[in-house]
């Protein structure tokens, strides 16, 4: 699992022209899946994502989490994170999970994120989407879960 994350003071995600999914201050997070993810990458992944501490304190200092701001979680599925781009001119997205996989992963994870009471908007599992923000900071970071084996602490 992967995620690419932004730090955001407000995003918004569009569909034919209309608004699906829009947040005030917290984190935009472009999500991927690739074979053999699951339930423990999904949780590992949800506790890394909400207790970073990429949000400034009274002092400036990156030392906040979403759980301290209060921030919320615009969700984006993205499956070209997975995107090998290293042989020829064209993108292989061999190694991104098939899409009904997929969707049931990403449905799962906004799921997780929500029951730890961050709120979450999405876009929509397969369209075409405009996803607009304001970066903050700018703070953007890559995420990958360990895969098929979540030995590693958040």
């Amino acid at each position: 699992m992967r995620i690419v994350l932004q730090r955001a003071k407000e995003a918004a995600v569009t569909v034919s022209g209309e608004v699906v999914g829009k947040i005030g201050p917290g984190l935009v997070c472009l999500v991927g899946f690739t074979e053999g993810d699951g339930e423990e990458q999904i949780r590992w992944m949800v506790d890394k994502l909400i207790h970073l501490r990429i949000f400034s304190d009274e002092e400036g200092k990156m030392n906040r989490s979403l759980m301290d701001t209060g921030g919320a979680i615009l969700s984006v599925s993205q499956f070209t994170l997975y995107g090998d781009c290293r042989k020829g001119r064209r993108p292989n997205f061999m190694a991104a999970e098939k899409p009904l996989v997929a969707t049931r992963l990403y449905d799962r994870f906004n799921e997780v994120v929500r029951d730890r009471g961050i709120p979450v908007e999405t876009g929509i599992f397969g369209e075409m989407m405009d996803v607009s923000l304001v970066n903050d900071g700018p703070v953007t970071l890559i995420l990958d879960s360990p895969n098929n084996s979540v030995d590693d602490s958040p």
